[in-house]
């Protein structure tokens, strides 16, 4: 009864189930890519600014695309925006797996063409697409499982590559990863796109041009973006350079892997977690919580003598941080601006996020590179915190009625 009273109705349970399967390949792979450094270094001879450029750039197309991902969605639907992801995503795999790796192929192959992939396969499109079958009373929960979703990926991708890096090496892994996108291009087939807002009467007659400048004008939806670009500077520099951290303070080589898992693991949590509480609370008070308690998690790892306790600690505490900004941040975009236009202006949001993305990547292998560690990284990590905890304060979650349809 429960679930029968959750799923409003066929159509959405299969999309919901699809969208699961697709941030899992997307966001699973993507997470492991730290781990391919050294090999890369010592084969490809990658430095640590190539790389952390590479992931960057790959993070920042991912968002530069998303709007992009976000008119196909809204327009054609969410089954071609994800099969065009996926074709990208599987050009970059294989061309990386080709053995052409210059800088300038491993730039586009990493960087540009998995990036643009992930513009529609990772998590803005999927939960934008999922949001539109579910009403507001119950949206941030279902947005809440497919984001725990992609950390069910994040915790296995790290643990299946570390071991398959180990045995097979990192062509081969490489491989692995083809076959899964090619998986994903069939699941993208099962995402059904609603033509119009769940639960309305009459249709939205607002284009797309007049809700983007709608939403820039609106001070709330300007600061949810501000902050969405700290979470993208917090996620990029752990996932990037966590493995290298790790190895540079002492810690067992399996500990990277581990961190990495446990921030999958813990996030699946804290993502159902953050869309029950949305569903319940302000939603920019969970935000604002979320950020404070990421600055306090870094601190806690920083600052303290480096052990495989405190890292198994921040892995479960980040963890359960990690991508809990997504629901009531996706839920506050909705809640404003209705859902007929939400891939869209979630596209921009997280647009801002891969911009975070984007310099937490490149700045913390430039920092290294220049300075010999990642201080610098980390102090500014907790600034953002500090700051997004305060920016989010003054948003007002008040519904746009001429927008607000569902």
């Amino acid at each position: 009864m429960i679930l029968k009273n959750f799923i409003p109705n066929k159509t959405a349970l299969v999309t919901l189930i699809a969208a699961c399967l697709v941030v899992i390949i997307s966001l699973g792979i993507r997470q492991t890519f730290g781990l391919f450094y050294f090999d890369f270094e010592t084969d490809l001879n990658i430095t640590m600014t190539q790389f952390g450029f590479a992931i960057g750039l790959q993070l920042f197309l991912w968002g530069l695309f998303g709007p992009w991902f976000g008119i196909i969605t809204d327009k054609y639907g969410g089954n071609i925006a994800v099969f065009i992801g996926f074709l990208f995503y599987l050009a970059g795999a294989g061309l990386l797996y080709s053995g052409i790796n210059t800088g300038f192929y491993f730039t586009l192959s990493v960087g540009v063409l998995i990036g643009i992939g992930l513009g529609a396969t990772a998590i803005s499109i999927p939960v934008s697409i999922v949001a539109k079958h579910f009403p507001l009373s119950n949206r941030t929960i279902a947005i809440g499982i497919v984001t725990s979703a992609g950390s069910f990926g994040y915790f296995l991708s790290p643990l299946f590559t570390r071991y398959s890096l180990r045995e097979v090496g990192w062509e081969t892994t490489i491989l692995f990863f083809i076959i899964l996108l090619s998986l994903g291009l069939i699941v993208a087939f099962f995402l059904s796109t609603p033509k119009i807002d769940s639960g309305t009467n009459f249709e939205n007659k607002q284009t797309a041009t007049e809700a983007i400048k709608e939403a820039f004008n609106n001070k709330s939806y300007v600061y949810l973006t501000l902050g969405f670009f700290v979470c993208g500077w917090h996620i990029a520099l752990v996932a990037t350079h966590i493995p290298t951290y790790v190895n540079d303070r002492g810690l067992p080589d399996w500990c990277a892997a581990t961190i990495l898992a446990l921030i999958g693991l813990f996030n699946m949590i804290g993502t159902i977690t953050a869309g029950y509480l949305s569903t319940k609370y302000s939603k920019k008070n969970i935000l604002s919580a979320i950020y404070f308690l990421r600055g306090v998690s870094i601190m806690y790892f920083i600052f303290l003598p480096p052990s495989v306790f405190n890292a198994i600690i921040f892995g479960i505490t980040f963890g359960f941080l990690w991508l809990a900004t997504v629901p009531p941040t996706n839920g506050i975009v909705g809640h404003i601006f209705g859902t007929k236009y939400i891939a869209l202006l979630y596209g921009f949001v997280f647009l801002s996020h891969q911009i975070g993305s984007f310099l937490g990547a490149y700045l913390g292998g430039l920092f290294y590179d220049l300075y010999g560690s990642f201080d610098y990284a980390w102090y500014i990590s907790i600034a953002l915190s500090i700051f997004a905890g305060l920016i989010h304060l003054p948003i007002k979650e008040k519904a746009i009625e001429r927008t607000q349809l569902a």
